[in-house]
């Protein structure tokens, strides 16, 4: 059954989400949840089993586990299902492929590392044995780490004579050697004071081992970022580029159907119609065609120190007022409710020196420890106007909302993605300009700031992993392109590289809002929806990539070779 306004005046009666949904959505659950859940209740007591990472053991049963299931998946009535069913079947499917593809990878490269790693087979067996509290001969023990003390260091001094190490092999071998740290960790811990004839043979051979694992875990890890296929440079960010084929793979993974250059060519784009907005507002603030200078006197309108909070719930009040006001969403009294603030530490404002959010907002703000021109930098960077479109990002409708509803519904989803987590509270930033929520210059200057950093993600982000730039070429196209305070770019690239974030999820935020404005201007736009149809609908959904969301939203027809094709940005179209 298809989608129509009549279906939608049923769903949405009266302005609430109380009446019985369209037959092509169950809000609750679908045909393959009970599947799901059991996937991800058995993987959670696997993981918990299986603890030592790389180890074959786990590999194996974790292999099992995908292959089980899989089989299990296929046998469900994939033709006899709606449409919301058939994203749950395509999606569980894709994960699980997924996995089996890494635990794949896992095993080859494995194989190049094993005689790095020829010991290895004595710490895992002890940690198997240990795992059912087998009474061990303390004695031998003891002997079996003084044997291995000796090949570690043997192992040790062959790698360090070895020539260059393909990074992906570097991690992995770093991986391992914290992986048998762990396992021997835990025997020991297990055992000693417990077992007085391990207390007496096992401490000495046991500290020896252990120092010597984490120094070759520690050689592997200096091996891995000395190979990265990362540009260097005097800024100290060392990350690991990933490399066109698997950003592509990731891409497709995340069902984006361009290519890491149209991604570029899509932020060029909106780098110029953002160009052509900061014009406007520079020339109504009396400084003509100098944004920089515009833009310098928003920087300066930073609230005195202590009051930032204060600021944070003001322009709170206002965008949850035009929410309202404008009818664009439904706002659960509760979410409004048990929101809240803490301030962010100066170890986390290098990485983070803006804002994070979600049920608590965290305010990347001065503190007085740090040096006059870190505080002064922090302050212009998050001024009242900048910060008139992270509030509501941060906070409804934008993450606590997001994370408020996908904790009561289709809570069985496991498909999280950053296009969908970001991409949703970028969009807003984007609806929200449309509706004229900037009330002055200054404020369209603060708002485009934001969206023009999104367009550099994207292209500094693409870049990087492409192997094409440096981590400073990075931070001086923020300082210059977008206007950042260089202690902000600074911390902006450092969260991108080593802040433990994949690698496509800085260009997720503007990719994936760009997937939410398209499907918007495709349904309301159409007048098939209400804005707050629209919305309130996503956040009944739980996180879905975009274009499955999509898919439910128009009861696409979906075969089990699914592929992703839906183009939401047309690169040879006008732009407004």
């Amino acid at each position: 059954m298809r989608f129509t306004t009549t279906c939608f005046a049923l769903l949405f009666a009266a302005g609430s989400l109380s009446a019985q949904p369209a037959p092509s959505i169950s809000y609750e659950t679908s045909a393959v949840h009970p599947l799901m859940v059991q996937f991800d209740a058995d993987r959670g007591s696997l993981n918990r089993f299986y603890v030592i990472e790389n180890s074959p053991e786990r590999r194996e049963r974790f292999k099992k586990l995908r292959t089980d299931y899989l089989a299990q998946l296929q046998a469900l009535p994939f033709d006899q299902m709606n449409t919301d069913s058939r994203v749950d079947y395509l999606l569980f499917q894709r994960n699980l492929r997924n996995d089996l593809t890494k635990l794949e990878q896992e095993e080859a490269e494995m194989k190049q590392i094993q005689p790095w790693f020829s010991f290895a087979g004595t710490l895992y067996t002890l940690e198997k044995e240990r795992r059912r509290g087998k009474v061990l001969d303390a004695r031998q023990v003891a002997a079996d780490l003084t044997a291995l003390s000796a090949q570690v260091e043997a192992a040790h001094r062959q790698v360090e004579k070895l020539g260059p190490i393909d990074p992906a092999i570097a991690r992995r071998a770093n991986r391992t050697a914290v992986g048998l740290k762990t396992a021997l960790e835990s025997v020991f811990n297990f055992y000693n004071e417990y077992d007085p004839q391990f207390t007496w043979w096992v401490p000495q051979p046991y500290q020896r081992a252990d120092s010597l694992l984490a120094n070759y875990a520690a050689l592997f890890g200096r091996r891995a970022k000395r190979s990265s296929g990362a540009k260097t440079d005097s800024s100290g960010i060392v990350g690991t580029a990933v490399g066109r084929d698997e950003l592509v793979r990731q891409l497709q993974y995340e069902l984006i159907p361009y290519s890491p250059d149209e991604l570029i060519q899509i932020a060029n784009r909106e780098f110029a119609w953002c160009d052509r907005e900061l014009l406007k507002a520079s020339r109504e603030m009396g400084f003509g065609d100098n944004w920089k200078a515009a833009q310098e006197k928003v920087k300066n309108s930073y609230v005195a120190p202590g009051h930032q909070p204060e600021l944070i719930l003001r322009l709170y009040n206002e965008s949850i007022d035009f929410l309202k006001k404008n009818d664009l969403i439904t706002i659960p009294p509760v979410a409004e409710e048990t929101w809240r603030m803490s301030m962010m530490s100066p170890e986390r404002q290098r990485v983070n020196p803006f804002f994070l959010g979600g049920e608590e907002i965290i305010i990347s703000y001065p503190t007085g420890s740090m040096s006059e021109a870190d505080k002064l930098m922090s302050m212009r960077g998050n001024n009242p106007h900048f910060s008139r479109s992270t509030v509501h990002h941060e906070l409804i409708a934008g993450h606590h909302l997001e994370f408020f509803m996908n904790n009561r519904y289709k809570t069985y989803r496991n498909f999280d993605t950053p296009f969908w987590v970001e991409g949703w509270s970028l969009y807003w930033e984007m609806l929200l300009w449309d509706k004229g929520f900037p009330q002055s210059p200054e404020d369209r200057i603060g708002m485009l700031f934001w969206r023009m950093h999104r367009c550099a993600r994207i292209i500094f982000s693409l870049n990087y992993h492409l192997g094409q730039w440096s981590p400073q070429q990075c931070i001086d196209f923020l300082v210059d392109r977008v206007g950042f305070e260089r202690a902000n770019a600074e911390g902006e690239v450092r969260r991108s590289f080593v802040g433990g974030y994949p690698p496509l999820y800085q260009l997720a935020y503007m990719t994936g809002g760009f997937q939410f404005y398209a499907l918007q201007k495709e349904l309301v736009g159409s007048g098939k929806m209400t804005n707050k149809q629209f919305h309130d609908t996503i956040m009944r959904m739980n996180a879905l990539p975009v274009e499955m969301i999509r898919a439910i939203l128009i009861d696409q027809p979906l075969r089990r070779d699914f592929k992703t094709s839906w183009r939401f940005y047309d690169l040879n179209g006008p732009k407004k």
